[in-house]
């Protein structure tokens, strides 16, 4: 099968011996021009797992005047785990709780990375989340909205996670954060988690 993920917020399994033919379709958020899926989805095997965006703003200004898309801290995101032989939801992961940061949205746009037992998923609010692949549980989350000291002395600070998705490489994580698009919170990191000794 082929699997693919649109930004209608539903994932579909396609029959490429079949010219294509949809074996199963299922919903997984609201959909909309910066709604559903959109970068990319993981599959490990048995399970593919499915991040929606579904973020919602209004148009703001900032403060020189100009124009700005400002996100709904409230709205969107969330991680479903769909079985992959017919398409039903296995569990659900709410988004993270923006509270009052400013600039923050749950959306989880960017594309996710898994390995055995845990998908890696980000948010347009910077966290980074490590769910387990078995019932969704949070693993482990990092805000990466902060400024951090560099290896090269240049300033640095974390922003939305969105477009490309953490890589995982000999047992470290890599993401980057920082992406000021359609509303996001600027930044210009790339991080490297270990794990702890």
């Amino acid at each position: 099968m082929i699997l693919a993920g649109q930004k209608s917020a539903i994932v579909y399994a396609f029959d490429p011996d079949k010219r294509g033919e949809v074996v199963w379709q299922t919903r997984v958020g609201r959909g909309a021009a910066n709604g559903g899926v959109q970068w990319g989805m993981t599959y490990d095997g048995s399970r593919v797992y499915a991040a929606v965006s579904d973020a919602a703003g209004k148009r703001g200004t900032d403060a020189n005047g100009a124009p700005v898309r400002i996100l709904d801290p409230a709205a969107g995101g969330g991680l479903t785990a769909l079985k992959v032989s017919d398409g039903s939801k296995v569990w659900f992961a709410p988004p993270p709780d923006c509270g009052t940061r400013p600039g923050c949205s749950p959306a989880q746009s960017a594309a996710l990375t898994s390995f055995p037992g845990v998908v890696f998923s980000g948010t347009l609010g910077g966290l980074l989340r490590a769910y387990s692949t078995e019932d969704g549980k949070v693993l482990w989350e990092y805000d990466t909205v902060q400024d951090f000291k560099t290896v090269n002395g240049v300033k640095v600070k974390g922003g939305a996670i969105d477009g490309p998705g953490a890589m995982v490489i000999k047992g470290m994580v890599f993401v980057n954060s920082g992406y000021s698009r359609f509303g996001g919170l600027p930044g210009n990191a790339l991080l490297a988690f270990a794990p702890e000794e």
